[in-house]
């Protein structure tokens, strides 16, 4: 069975609201992550002590940051969420840098957290987790965090460029920062933080958002040396409507398959699995919308920059 076949969607006139749409969103996320004085960077990168406590019954974070006494004056309590009936608890010391606190950080550290947990008469069943990142670790891994996404967006930008043309290299880059700010935005929202999994999720995002949007792309090439008249927002919007299928069937059957680590992957793979649903939406419609109109407005201002070339030439020759 062939999914949208012929279809005929004008996708390219609703490309500015999807624009609008995009804008609202980062601003939005901008404004939410300046009020909670920026990204919640991961264990990975900050450096200090994570514990994860399962408790027989329901507890609330409050309970749990009374119980901890001045252990808690800097820790975060969160609740974890899951659907497997379990009651987790994740609370999260960053790293001392004190002399009176140093026995915070590390495997005491840990360990004086649960033990001020069942001090206080909450019955803590497991410690399904305990991270402990040094300060040095932390740091270097921030730093190469960043580089590898960086390397990842200027060699998309210039295989793009190389394989089709610089206006289109810049539509691709376009979309697959567009679908990294909105999955970063996403995490802020729903409380995840920014770890090496979910670094390793960005990274995948931005391989699949510009494999889908190079598929547009090519097809794009295509035919143009076929519909050598029509001009390109008809073009594009042709090569969008026939890749469609192929877009929504790989999109579909890779959230199935994402979906399903999401849930029965356990709280380890949660934040890799719920970056990676975000990104494969966001990819999906950046390809569509965000790509195609960044390459249809820098295509259309390039051939006028090139012919203005040669007036202002005449112009100077006269004078």
């Amino acid at each position: 069975m062939r999914i949208f076949h012929n279809a005929n969607y004008n996708f390219i006139k609703w490309r500015w609201h999807a624009v609008i749409v995009s804008m609202v969103l980062i601003w939005s996320g901008v404004a939410t992550t300046y009020f909670r004085h920026g990204l919640p960077l991961g264990i990975d990168f900050t450096g200090g002590t994570v514990v994860v406590l399962e408790f027989a019954t329901p507890v609330g974070e409050d309970a749990v940051r009374n119980a901890l006494g001045p252990l808690g004056s800097d820790a975060i309590v969160q609740r974890l969420s899951n659907d497997t009936g379990r009651y987790d608890i994740m609370v999260r010391i960053p790293l001392k840098s004190d002399t009176e606190q140093r026995d915070l950080n590390g495997r005491e550290g840990a360990t004086r957290i649960e033990d001020a947990v069942r001090a206080a008469g909450l019955v803590v069943t497991a410690v399904p987790k305990r991270d402990i990142v040094g300060p040095v670790i932390g740091k270097d891994l921030q730093s190469k965090g960043i580089w590898a996404t960086l390397t990842a967006l200027g060699g998309i930008l210039i295989y793009v460029g190389v394989r089709f043309r610089f206006t289109f290299a810049v539509g691709a880059i376009v979309a697959t920062f567009h679908d990294i700010l909105i999955t970063l935005i996403f995490l802020v929202w729903f409380g995840y933080d920014i770890s090496l999994n979910v670094v390793a999720a960005i990274l995948t995002i931005a391989g699949y958002s510009v494999n889908d949007t190079i598929v547009v792309f090519d097809r794009v090439r295509e035919n143009q040396k076929i519909m050598r008249r029509e001009p390109l927002d008809q073009i594009v919007n042709r090569s969008v409507n026939q890749t469609l299928g192929r877009t929504i069937i790989t999109s579909g059957v890779t959230m199935l398959a994402v979906l399903s680590l999401f849930v029965l992957g356990g709280e380890v793979l949660r934040g890799f699995a719920f970056t990676m649903l975000v990104g494969i939406i966001t990819g999906t419609y950046s390809t569509v919308f965000i790509a195609a109109a960044i390459a249809i407005i820098l295509s259309r201002r390039a051939p006028q920059t090139q012919a203005a070339k040669p007036a202002e030439a005449r112009r100077r020759a006269r004078a």
